[in-house]
């Protein structure tokens, strides 16, 4: 638990997701090791410069975004926190996942009604943010720097970060920022090989608490179950 620079929550997935995520991305957060990239047919570059960007965080789906912890808070009470919070949330379950195009970025994205998850990242939000140390002046800089919304802006004041709350899309990455004609290329080379492992319809029962290493990358400290 301690060492971290940072603390997030995040859904990370199991079973055949989790293992195509981990070797697409190159890193496991689960395992804490690096993962040889798949073979994929018709990518416009290669696997490595692709998920260049979000490779550090392993595959996974953002529900409290990464905070330095307070001052007067330690790791092991965020642990148990944690873990009481999500004996008593229910799991989510959702129609399914796809893959999509955000913007300049691929990702797997919920298909029909979020508002159970949305709902659920909220609480992890909230309840949690009393062991989150206030963004740094580089660090609101920096995120002002992406021409924040009024809504984004205020997340960002009240809650550290601008794309929670009302602003919450859930998605687990696979790209960092690309041209449309790669970013299309990529999603067609893609999909073949992720869409086996899509089901339908998608369960989030458990979410993890994760800690950043002096180099960046996210572990996996423990997934717990969504028992409520």
């Amino acid at each position: 638990m301690d060492g971290f620079t940072r603390y997030a929550i995040y859904f990370t997935p199991t079973g055949g997701l989790a293992s195509f995520g981990a070797a697409w991305l190159g890193w496991d957060n689960a395992t804490g090791t690096e993962v040889a990239h798949p073979q994929i047919d018709g990518l416009p570059r290669p696997v490595a410069q692709i998920t260049d960007r979000p490779r550090k965080y392993g595959f996974h789906g953002t529900i409290k975004p990464p905070f330095h912890l307070a001052k007067d808070k330690v790791a092991t009470a965020l642990e148990a926190e944690t873990r009481a919070l999500c004996a008593r949330l229910k799991p989510v379950e959702l129609d399914g996942l796809q893959l999509a195009q955000l913007g300049q970025f691929l990702a797997v994205i919920p298909d029909g009604d979020t508002t159970a998850l949305a709902r659920l990242a909220a609480t992890f939000v909230e309840e949690l943010d009393h062991f989150r140390a206030p963004p740094s002046e580089a660090e609101l800089a920096r995120r002002r720097g992406s021409q924040l919304s009024p809504p984004q802006e205020d997340n960002l004041a009240r809650w550290g970060y601008p794309y929670v709350m009302d602003q919450f899309r859930f998605h687990l990455t696979l790209s960092g920022p690309m041209e449309p004609a790669d970013l299309t290329a990529t999603h067609r080379a893609l999909d073949p090989y992720l869409a086996p492992h899509l089901t339908r319809p998608y369960r989030i029962d458990t979410m993890s608490l994760l800690g950043a290493d002096q180099a960046g990358r996210f572990h996996i400290i423990h997934r717990y179950t969504l028992a409520g």
